[in-house]
């Protein structure tokens, strides 16, 4: 059964940028606040899987936390 997750997600790198006066090379200035992205996966641990290989941190993505929603 497919569990739906909720992850907070913004972008240090975009964050820095702005606070630098500049801005990201690839990413728009939004994503300096925080993103609630929706998701399905089987468990905690599979939605954390799931969450760091997209938004992977060595390209400044911070999750802050990933929460079942119902």
């Amino acid at each position: 059964m497919q569990l739906k997750f909720e992850a907070a997600i913004f972008n240090a790198e975009v964050l820095q940028a702005l606070n630098d006066g500049d801005k990201h090379r690839n990413l728009s200035d939004d994503w300096a606040e925080t993103h609630y992205i929706e998701f399905y996966a089987a468990d905690i641990e599979e939605a954390w899987g799931k969450i760091q290989k997209k938004y992977r941190a060595d390209k400044g993505f911070v999750i802050k936390t990933i929460d079942e929603v119902s």
